[in-house]
């Protein structure tokens, strides 16, 4: 199979540039894919295709920009003379812009496909159904959010017109199903990105990081999780470093750095800027817990699922989709007040205080990320491709009977 996947990739900032790094990674190594052609977004540097095991042939075709009115025409083009036997798209609804009309003119790239008879999967990372937009950065006017979740809806039914539109969550495909009457959606979970040998769960404790990953200044924000360390320093005496890995997210420029204007005085706290990808293993392996210090959440979290796989101990809000993945995939931590500085800072002292028990986290968040390496995840995007392929050779080859009158 030529699998065409349409994506940001590293070392691209656009959002879910690691999550086809990992897919690509290991459909590589799968036997049924002959070619991987990555119709990706255009940046200064090269694409990171350096990999360690030989696998398939991969073609970079940078084909569309961030914010561009023209991607729709330039990935069609890409399609048009490389000529893949599937598509992939790898998806959230910002993904090709976050002016509204270079959005979605973006996600109409599945219908074309559909048009030009070319099997594809959506892969869906987060429905606008299930999105906090004012939390998220997108509007907090109630007026303007109705305009938003009517354009979602119709972004929706236009997603929907792919052959398959895989999600991370089963609430996802229940609302989907329910809302759109869809008949073509699929569970296919997140997956765990690496898969390292079990960690022995010991960690340095002079200083003991506490770390935050992700892209911040929208539901993401870290002033309540460096005041909740302060409290505990105080009332534990321990030696505790605050690490804020990452950088803004593209709706709040300038956010990380007003935040460490404005905690200049707070000692230890450390801000990492971007992380390359093989600097991950040693940014987790050195945490002591991994703290998520969300208002809201919009998809199956890839940072939870990569810090299970380093065995890492979490502090989560007990809210949205972070309480439903640790209900359906067997993640647990310890949860807080998404509001509340003293429930966060308690949630961090239960963990930092009971070493026996960080451990136990870190177990189970091991054991839950192992249950679906990426390598499986893959192997299911190319059997329901396979099922999509042969759906279609099936009606084809049926005949319809002449009548003669």
């Amino acid at each position: 199979m030529k699998l065409a996947i349409v994506t940001a990739y590293p070392p691209s900032k656009v959002t879910l540039n690691e999550y086809a790094y990992h897919l690509v990674k290991h459909f590589r190594l799968k036997e049924e894919i002959t070619e991987l052609i990555l119709l990706t977004d255009r940046t200064e540097e090269g694409k990171d295709i350096q990999f360690e095991e030989a696998g398939c042939k991969i073609s970079i075709k940078e084909c569309w920009s961030f914010n561009s009115y023209k991607n729709i025409f330039s990935v069609t083009h890409a399609l048009n003379k490389t000529k893949p036997d599937a598509v992939l798209f790898n998806l959230q609804f910002m993904k090709f812009g976050d002016k509204k009309i270079a959005a979605a003119l973006g996600l109409m790239l599945p219908l074309v496909c559909k048009l030009k008879r070319i099997p594809n999967i959506v892969l869906l990372h987060n429905i606008l159904e299930e999105v906090d937009l004012g939390s998220a950065g997108f509007t907090s006017n109630k007026f303007m959010q109705k305009i938003y979740g009517f354009i979602g809806s119709t972004l929706t039914r236009l997603i929907l017109q792919a052959d398959t539109v895989a999600v991370t969550m089963q609430k996802y495909v229940t609302i989907l199903e329910d809302k759109y009457n869809a008949n073509n959606v699929k569970l296919i979970p997140h997956g765990t990105f690496e898969i390292p040998e079990e960690p022995d769960y010991k960690v340095p404790t002079s200083p003991m990081q506490i770390m935050t990953f992700g892209k911040f200044g929208t539901y993401k924000k870290v002033e309540s999780m460096i005041e909740a360390v302060v409290k505990v320093r105080q009332t534990t005496g321990l030696d505790l470093e605050v690490v804020i890995a990452g950088t803004d997210n593209p709706n709040v420029p300038g956010y990380l750095a007003q935040v460490q204007e404005d905690y200049k005085n707070v000692p230890q706290v450390r801000f990492t800027g971007y992380v390359e990808e093989h600097e991950v293993p040693t940014l987790f392996n050195e945490s002591a817990v991994v703290v998520f210090p969300y208002t809201s959440t919009t998809g199956s979290s890839g940072v939870l699922h990569q810090a299970g796989s380093y065995g890492k101990a979490v502090v989560m809000p007990d809210l949205g989709d972070l309480a439903l993945l640790v209900q359906d995939e067997g993640y647990r931590g310890e949860f807080f007040e998404p509001m509340s500085v003293d429930s966060l800072a308690h949630a961090i002292e239960n963990i930092v205080t009971n070493d026996e028990y960080r451990m136990e986290l870190g177990q189970l968040n091991y054991k839950a990320a192992t249950a679906h390496p990426m390598s499986e995840i893959a192997q299911m995007y190319i059997n329901t491709f396979n099922a999509i392929i042969n759906s279609r050779m099936n009606t084809e080859s049926v005949e319809v009977p002449s009548i003669n009158l």
